[in-house]
């Protein structure tokens, strides 16, 4: 009988072990994030989001996600055993916030708006970084008074710091009047940006910070509809669009060199680079090893080659099945693409330090 049951707890032991990975890291008792609609789990509050199809695979309802289900941030917390990360607006002045809140907001850039008016006489949303870290100091203040409160919670949690400046580059790329080549004269303002907030946080006392790198933008079906060319030459063996990979890509470059910069900077700090871009290539190279028909081809739209025509929303043509996809709504990814790319982040390779070994 003894050993009967030494077996059986042998067993439960093996068990629990294997399965360690999905969701019981429990080394992050919450986690707080930032950026744009790429992370945004319900703070922006009004638009076609809210509204069918958005939500149906998962939540089986709208819930203000730019997507069909969960975003990589969900992912995130379910692999570390924590519940989906709220929006801090509905809450701001009330929560609690005992497992994180989340800052980000759709159309959020990481300069502000008057950088570009000011510099460019070019309007950008008033969504920003700094109001998105403002926000975040005055929860802090209430649910963790006092510099040794704000340090003992912010040791404990994990800080998801984007992705946040693709809007700054969309945004100019979008109005096909003005040159592509200026984003490369802002695109060191950004990175120094991203790169004093995340010092903000780390002197509140963050101790692990993921800093994700931008997307490869020239395989976006609002891209590649929106800058089409006749010319072959101005693509890659996948189909996208070359010189908006290579700018995505000098992004991720410089960013690198900041999170490079940041680790010397903070000793006893674990910044992480996430590589979003390396991630989400895994579905163009390889799309039919995760299922996927055409990376291309956006799920909700219209009736043009990559999907595009017209918005998402509940009138809008709706694929049968988003899991074949990895665009849903010709700028923002499906579920089945940013489990890919969580993936590839929690577990390596796609993270200096695969986010499941950061504990």
């Amino acid at each position: 009988m003894g050993s009967t049951i030494s077996m059986a707890l042998l067993f439960v032991f093996a068990v629990l072990l294997l399965n360690a990975h999905l969701g019981s890291c429990g080394c992050f008792k919450r986690i707080f994030a930032f950026g744009d609609s790429i992370i945004d789990t319900g703070n922006f509050r009004s638009g076609s989001i809210w509204g069918p199809p958005y939500g149906g695979t998962y939540f089986h309802h709208p819930t203000g996600r730019c997507s069909d289900g969960r975003l990589i941030v969900d992912f995130y917390a379910q692999a570390l055993g924590l519940p989906l990360l709220p929006p801090s607006g509905p809450e701001e002045k009330t929560g609690k916030f005992p497992t994180g809140a989340n800052f980000a907001v759709l159309g959020s850039i990481a300069l502000s708006p008057d950088y570009y008016s000011k510099r460019y006489n070019f309007s950008m949303p008033h969504w920003c970084l700094d109001w998105e870290l403002g926000s975040f100091k005055t929860v802090l203040a209430r649910i963790a008074p006092g510099k040794a409160g704000t340090k003992r919670l912010l040791s404990e949690s994990l800080i998801v710091f984007g992705e946040i400046g693709g809007n700054d580059y969309n945004f100019w790329f979008y109005d096909r009047q003005r040159s592509r080549d200026t984003p490369y004269k802002y695109m060191p303002d950004i990175i120094a940006r991203i790169g004093s907030g995340v010092q903000e946080v780390i002197n509140l006392g963050a101790k692990t910070i993921l800093v994700p790198g931008n997307f490869p933008i020239g395989c976006v079906p609002v891209y590649l509809s929106g800058h089409k060319t006749n010319n072959s030459a101005d693509y890659d063996q996948f189909g996208c669009l070359k010189w908006y990979n290579v700018f995505s890509q000098k992004h991720n470059q410089l960013l690198r060199q900041e999170v490079g910069r940041l680790r010397s900077r903070n000793p006893g700090v674990k910044v992480i680079y996430a590589d979003y871009y390396g991630a989400a290539m895994e579905f163009f190279r390889n799309p039919k090893r995760h299922g996927i028909d055409d990376p291309l081809v956006a799920c909700c739209g219209g009736n043009g080659p990559y999907g595009t025509g017209r918005g998402c929303d509940q009138n809008a043509k709706v694929c049968r099945d988003p899991s074949r996809f990895a665009n849903w709504d010709q700028v923002h990814m499906t579920e089945k693409a940013y489990s890919v790319i969580a993936n590839g982040v929690l577990n390596g390779p796609y993270a200096d330090i695969p986010l499941l070994h950061a504990c």
